[in-house]
């Protein structure tokens, strides 16, 4: 009877969700109505039998045997279901279970019927398993909840659990009886759903999905804030709608068909945002296929990348753009150039490379200040580009050097009309903010092929016949001749060389002696450098003194040039009696950065070695007082300090500004030799000279080769003459031995 009341209550059970199969159902019932009809056939033997007690004994055989049956049918029934199941009595004992409870604990029903859950669980399940059946027990309501059972085997299961207590025929609670369900693999699934919906939410790639015929079905969060549209704003339409304009038609059917091929596609796309904003994503479209082998939609993966795309081009720009011009830098130009040949040999036709040079720049830096310089240089680069095609291209290799390719050139005589019109257009005046400053520029042009093959060697040969114009007067443009290519071979060969006459001291000095034209005494002298060459010889200043300035190797020269010197006048100041001078030749390239600081040296030299700073006169060129900045003025100011005196030489050439002599408190003046070979300018050399007087100055007239000329300065007032009509530049030891034994006079 308890195994049908059981039963029925199963049936119960099993009639709401929690066990939906069919088959269960079918179970149960065939289950019920084999119940139903052993208590009818029960009722008609008990009314049919009289009181026998053979017959009630097979009677009741009959209704026990109908009774195992009933068990085992039961029993039968609950093993044949997935779910676990088990029935418990009152006081928490097990009465039965199925397989299914059975592998869940890892026991036999043998092991579990009689059994308590304080003999078979842990002890932290055992507690809460007694609160919910307690609760079941109480409330005569069956609970549903979820608990992770861990298998013996050390797996772990989630089982969505159900107890409800179970009746006897008087309706009396007999027990309760439980059944479970396997639930991981679900649960596992609802999570995987739910991982995927917040990543779907919250990614900041955005999302979009469509049906087969690329009708847009949904967006996420990522993809509206992109674009800047709503779900409902989009949703059955294309994505085409998004389209820039940047890429054509054929490129979103490129699209269409990779992924119609292979299933996906991914790359670049430049899209419109609702606001009309244009930006970059990249992009993945993937093909969604389902297991009826038809396609289900599309889905699109992008993200915004046109800060990468901006910082990438900022990059390139850098790399490859001058940031202060806008023009393709060295590097853009070598690949142009390269561009350029190739087309040129293509089209069989010639290209010329100019190289322009700003003439006399660094002084406008130097006196007007680099902010100045730049705007200069950025109209330089407007100039220039305006005197040429669209074809052609203008580069700026740095500091005050631009090139210019002009490509496809057919008549030779169209580059020297560019070239011209470029040196026309830098001579204009330069408007730079309250001043106007004058540049001219030097101009070299070579031609491919005639003049060279390769990117560089037309760079090579450009430069040198830009530092041909340069040298013939500069504002003017020269053409590369191979003659240019010998000379610029020499000159690398010199610069080597004069790297190693440094170290192998192959300088040596002469002494051009001056003349007090009062008493007719050698005052004092202009140390004059040499170079002894092993293989050339004498190598005369004026070939080797630029190279050095060029190279930077003047300071080196300049520091031992100084020191012997000055060792020199030290000597021949202590034994005449009215002191004696020698003027050392200071380049304006000592006066700048490295050069400058060699300076105060040559100021600790004379301390050391107890030389006077008035034996020593620093002759310098009237441009290093034109540039003149605060380095220039403290080097001055430090050599007067120190006792040194300074003269202008060559004056007459340059600028022939009286007001900076007076300024800088220069000594002593030199007129150029031009000045003295031409007796026609004689009033202007009596000017020079009364103007140097009034302002505190003495007169030093040099190259003085004949006696008319020397009478002339005699009655001009010139102070000191130096000349080959008094000597010519001696060694050392030669005009210690003149000073030695008596004044050199005319």
């Amino acid at each position: 009877m308890q195994h049908r009341l059981l039963a029925r209550q199963l049936q119960r059970l099993m009639g709401n969700d929690f066990l939906p199969d069919e088959r269960w159902n079918s179970f149960l019932q065939l289950i019920s109505n084999y119940y139903h009809e052993v208590d009818r056939e029960r009722g008609l033997l008990e009314n049919a039998l009289e009181v026998n007690s053979d017959e009630l004994t097979f009677a009741n055989a009959q209704l026990r045997s109908k009774a195992e049956h009933e068990k085992a049918l039961l029993h039968s029934f609950t093993n044949s279901i997935p779910d676990l199941f088990f029935a418990k009595s009152l006081d928490g004992i097990y009465m039965g279970c199925n397989k299914t409870f059975e592998r869940s604990l890892g026991l036999s029903e043998t092991d579990i019927v009689g059994k308590t859950d304080a003999q078979l669980l842990s002890a932290d399940r055992v507690e809460s398993v007694r609160d919910i059946e307690k609760k079941v027990l109480a409330t005569n309501q069956p609970i549903v909840m979820e608990e992770w059972i861990t298998h013996p085997d050390g797996s772990k299961f989630c089982l969505e659990m159900l107890r409800a207590p179970y009746y006897g025929v008087d309706g009396k609670p007999l027990g309760l009886i439980g059944i479970g369900r396997d639930i991981t693999q679900r649960r596992e699934l609802e999570e995987q759903i739910r991982l995927s919906a917040l990543v779907y939410q919250h990614t900041a790639e955005g999302m979009l999905v469509t049906d087969p015929d690329y009708q847009i079905i949904d967006i996420n969060p990522a993809c509206a804030r992109m674009t800047g549209y709503e779900l409902e704003e989009v949703r059955g339409k294309n994505p085409d709608m998004f389209n820039s304009g940047r890429q054509d038609a054929a490129f979103y059917e490129l699209i269409r068909e990779t992924v119609s091929q292979i299933g996906y596609w991914n790359g670049e796309v430049w899209d419109r945002r609702k606001n009309g904003e244009i930006f970059a994503k990249s992009m993945v479209v993937n093909r969604l296929m389902g297991d009826d082998g038809k396609v289900h939609g599309y889905v699109m993966l992008f993200s915004d990348i046109t800060e990468k795309k901006q910082a990438d081009d900022m990059i390139w720009r850098q790399a490859n753009f001058d940031m202060l011009t806008g023009l393709p830098n060295r590097r853009m130009l070598r690949e142009q150039l390269e561009h350029e040949i190739r087309q040129a040999d293509r089209a069989r036709c010639s290209l010329a490379l100019l190289l322009i040079d700003l003439d006399h720049f660094k002084e406008i830096n130097d006196t007007l200040g680099h902010l100045v310089g730049d705007v200069l240089l950025v109209e330089a680069a407007r100039r220039i580009s305006a005197c040429t095609r669209e074809s052609d291209t203008v580069a700026r290799l740095g500091g005050d050097e631009f090139t210019v390719i002009l490509s496809r050139v057919t008549d030779p005589t169209h580059v020297e009309v560019v070239a011209q019109k470029i040196i026309q257009r830098l001579a204009e005046p330069f408007q730079l903010g309250d001043s106007v400053v004058y540049v001219s520029a030097s101009v070299g042009i070579t031609m491919y092929p005639q003049d060279a093959s390769e990117v560089e060697e037309l760079l090579k040969s450009a430069d040198q016949a830009m530092y041909v114009a340069k040298r013939q007067g500069r504002n003017r443009f020269s053409h590369f001749t191979q003659g240019l290519q010998t000379a610029a071979q020499e000159r690398l060969r010199l610069i080597s060389d004069l790297r190693s006459a440094i170290v192998e001291n192959q300088f040596h000095l002469h002494y051009q002696p001056t003349v007090d034209m009062a008493t007719g005494h050698i005052r004092m002298a202009e140390a004059l450098l040499r170079w002894d060459h092993p293989t050339r010889g004498i190598v005369m200043p004026s070939d080797f003194i630029p190279l050095a300035e060029e190279t930077g190797l003047i300071v080196q020269i300049g520091d031992w040039v100084f020191r012997e010197a000055a060792k020199w006048a030290g000597r021949w100041n202590d034994f005449l009696p009215g002191g004696f001078q020698v003027c050392v030749n200071a380049s304006p390239v000592q006066f700048r950065a490295e050069g400058a600081a060699s300076q105060q040296v040559w100021i600790e030299y004379l301390k050391d070695h107890a030389i006077p700073g008035k034996c020593i006169v620093i002759e310098i060129t009237e441009g290093v007082l034109l540039n003149a900045d605060t380095d220039v003025f403290e080097i001055l100011k430090n050599f007067r300090n120190a006792g040194m005196k300074v003269a202008i030489d060559d004056f007459g050439t340059g600028y022939s500004s009286f007001g900076y002599l007076n300024k800088f408190e220069i000594e002593y003046l030199k007129i150029d030799k031009s000045f003295i070979h031409v007796l026609s300018n004689t009033a202007l050399c009596e000017a020079i000279i009364v103007m140097a007087h009034k302002l505190g100055l003495q007169v030093i007239a040099e190259c003085v080769e004949e006696q008319l000329q020397a009478e002339m300065l005699d009655k001009a007032g010139c102070d000191f003459v130096q000349g080959y009509l008094y000597s010519r530049p001696i060694l050392a030891e030669q005009l210690d031995a003149i000073l030695r034994h008596g004044a050199m006079g005319r």
